[in-house]
Formats: C-alpha cells, sequence, structure tokens
C-alpha cells in the first residue's frame, strides 16, 4: 500500500489541506492568544493527526491552544482519568476497569467520539517476496505458541535473510495499538519471546524499512516507499484483503479499526468547540490527508 505516501508526503498534503480549509481565517498569532488551553494526551497512532488538528485549529480559533501529547492510549486515559486532560486520543475502545474507575474519581462517565477510521496494517520491507498473510498465520508468527519462526516457513524464500530468521517488531504494551492486535490477531494470547517492542508507530515502520528481516504492524497512514502493508485473509479459506480506504469502510479488511477521542461527560466550552471542529468538513480533511479514513465523503455524506 502507498497511500499516504509517507509522513513527510502526507504532511505536505496536510499544509495544503489546511490552507485550502482555513484561508478565511488565518489571522491572529501567539501574541494575541487569550490563555485558553486545551490538554490531548494518548494514542501515538493518531500523534500525526492530532497535532494536525492542533496546528489547524490555532488559525481557526486564534484564542485557544490545543497542547498534544503521545505516550500510548492507555496513558492518555490515564491522564483523562487524573483530570490532567480534558480530551484523550484512543486506537481501542476503553476498558471496563478504566469507564468504572473514571466513573470513581471524576463522578462521570467517559463519552466515546469516533473520529475517523484505520486499517491497522501489517508491513514488510518492501523488498519482501511475501503479499499476505491469513489471521491464523499471523498468530502462528506472533503468539508465544506459534510454530511459526522461518520466513521459509510461510513458503517463501527471502534472500536477504541469509539466517531466513523472522525478526517481529511489536508496539509497547501501553499502546492501543498493541492491544488491539493482541485481541484481534493472536486471539488475546501473549508475543513470542523477542519481539521487539517499540514506543512509536513511526519507529515501527522506520525499522521495519531498515531491517529486511522484519515484520511489524502500525496504522495505515504511516506507510512509506520503504515498506509493503500486507493484505490479510479473515481465514483460511478466504482471499487476503488490503487495508485501503474502501476495505476498512466495508470491514472487509480484518483488522481496521475506529479512532476516538474521550471525555469525562459530554464536551463542553472550548473542548465542545474543538471536538464540533474535528468532526467538521476542515477536520476531517486532515484526517485523509495524514493517510487515515474520515468519517464523511468528500461529498459531505457519512460512509455506509
Amino acid at each position: 500500500m502507498r497511500r499516504g505516501a509517507g509522513f513527510r508526503a502526507g504532511t505536505r498534503l496536510v499544509c495544503a489541506v489546511v490552507a485550502a480549509a482555513l484561508a478565511a481565517s488565518c489571522g491572529g498569532s501567539e501574541q494575541q492568544r487569550a490563555g485558553k488551553v486545551i490538554l490531548n494526551r494518548g494514542s501515538d497512532t493518531m500523534i500525526n493527526v492530532a497535532q494536525a488538528w492542533a496546528e489547524a485549529y490555532a488559525k481557526a480559533a486564534p484564542d485557544v491552544s490545543v497542547e498534544v501529547a503521545g505516550g500510548g492510549s492507555g496513558v492518555g486515559i490515564a491522564a483523562l482519568i487524573d483530570g490532567t486532560v480534558q480530551m484523550a486520543n484512543s486506537s481501542r475502545p476503553m476498558k471496563s476497569g478504566e469507564r468504572e474507575a473514571a466513573r470513581k474519581a471524576r463522578g462521570a462517565d467517559p463519552v466515546q467520539t469516533v473520529t475517523g477510521y484505520d486499517a491497522l496494517a501489517v508491513y514488510v520491507h518492501k523488498d519482501n517476496p511475501l503479499n499476505g498473510l491469513t489471521l491464523s498465520q499471523m498468530k502462528a508468527l506472533f503468539a508465544e505458541s506459534g510454530a511459526v519462526e522461518r520466513w521459509s516457513d510461510l513458503g517463501i524464500s527471502h534472500p536477504a535473510c541469509k539466517r531466513d530468521r523472522i525478526i517481529r517488531i511489536s508496539r509497547q504494551s501501553s499502546s492501543g495499538t498493541y492491544d488491539f492486535f493482541r485481541e484481534v490477531a493472536l486471539g488475546k494470547t501473549d508475543f513470542k519471546l523477542g519481539t521487539l517492542e517499540l514506543n512509536g508507530s513511526k519507529e515501527v515502520v522506520e525499522l521495519v524499512a531498515h531491517t529486511p528481516c522484519a515484520i511489524g504492524y502500525s496504522g495505515m497512514g504511516y506507510a512509506t516507499p520503504g515498506v509493503k502493508a500486507l493484505a490479510i485473509a479473515p481465514s483460511d479459506t478466504a482471499a487476503a484483503v488490503a487495508p485501503t480506504l474502501s476495505t476498512t469502510l466495508d470491514r472487509t479488511y480484518p483488522i481496521a479499526r475506529p479512532l476516538y477521542v474521550y471525555t469525562i461527560g459530554e464536551p463542553s466550552g472550548e473542548t465542545k468547540r474543538y471536538m464540533d471542529w474535528i468532526l467538521s468538513p476542515a477536520g476531517q480533511a486532515i484526517v485523509q490527508a495524514v493517510g487515515y479514513v474520515p468519517l464523511k465523503r468528500a461529498d459531505g455524506e457519512a460512509h455506509p
């Protein structure tokens, strides 16, 4: 998959989208800010889109500063429960224990808002001859009890890997991407010992791009020319499906997911105005510009 053409190309596209969407409201400067601050933390999968939203909103609402940090979905949700942020980005649903902790600590239920969609892509080096996997093969490759240890176990000859060994790359355990992949692809079993855990989605893709024997998973928006996204088959008898906008929306790609923003109770005040802007055509154009799937089509209608 070449959708987004990598972070740098995606950044150029974001700038173009922001300029077009907000040309009429680009007044204001740091000196004009009135000190209104929205703190937003969480998913590293969503960090690029969250930063792009914040930068664009600074032009749409010059008196508001949106401060964005990553750390993983679990870190963002913990900060929301602690009351140190108003918004938590998450690439997985909140867990029941987290919801209960929020109710006890904050006296209100967390509210979930879907802001876009992502296909969790499985990446290999661009020169890897492998083109697809079944979910059962992926479990055999990543799960601790799995039998797949070598590229030849998948029926391919990988000339760049003289020892035929597979290097597995994962996200860290506080990541929503880690939780989602572990649940959907591994059936909630643990990863194999020796799997490398990295802190960021971008770092996973960069390491795969520079390591011919590696395989890892990350959001579809992080694709670069140095990697190849594998088609995934939901069963051993089904056709493999590539991660694209259409297969994410029609749910034929088996490891697609929503991208969430959580607040404590319904958002209000500046937080509500910002959330409304994220869901507006300007905010959703940025979702698509960074390589994810927006809630609505270009004609403004909701995707089916």
